[in-house]
């Protein structure tokens, strides 16, 4: 998360278990650049960067891992740019949904609206009536926090071609780091 002048925070980067926070430091930065926020719950693991150092200089395959996931992020990253820029406030409710969806178990997962809001940089307002939008058309469930994606087909016709782009940059570095196996 990036954290505005004026106090408001919104996403920079979304990362499951499919990535690694502290990409600079892989890269050669001595500290982390932005702030991580767990926004949905789940479990993580952490690792000394010296130990990934170490890693990464023994084994080639982790390193390759490594910068495919890299590259990937930076797609994800260039994407977002465009999205924010260019679609509708539910396109990018519904691409978010669909990313949080593709890294949890189960249909059901626990985000607020004003985790969403925070996200996307959007007022809660915005957040609440195409949620409740949603799920008039069936597409989602939602009551205080619970989340369920009801019609995921509906909801990828709802999201706009940014989530495919990002899907398949994710897909393919994880198809990368399978093979390197």
């Amino acid at each position: 998360m990036s954290r505005t002048s004026g106090g408001r925070l919104v996403e920079e980067a979304s990362i499951g278990r499919e990535g690694f926070v502290g990409f600079p430091l892989i890269m050669g930065g001595k500290t982390a650049i932005n702030n991580t926020v767990v926004q949905v719950s789940g479990y993580a693991s952490w690792l000394a960067i010296s130990d990934l150092d170490e890693a990464m200089g023994l084994y080639e395959c982790i390193r390759k891992i490594m910068l495919s996931y890299a590259q990937s992020l930076i797609i994800q990253l260039m994407q977002s740019i465009a999205c924010v820029s260019l679609h509708s406030a539910e396109q990018r409710i519904s691409r978010l949904l669909l990313h949080a969806h593709d890294r949890v178990t189960g249909t059901q997962f626990h985000v607020t609206q004003e985790t969403l809001a925070d996200a996307l940089g959007l007022r809660r307002a915005t957040v609440s009536e195409i949620c409740n939008e949603l799920a008039r058309r069936r597409i989602i469930s939602y009551s205080r926090g619970s989340l369920t994606i009801v019609d995921r087909q509906g909801l990828e016709l709802c999201a706009c071609d940014c989530y495919r782009h990002i899907h398949a940059a994710s897909f393919l570095a994880r198809t990368d780091a399978d093979n390197q196996f």
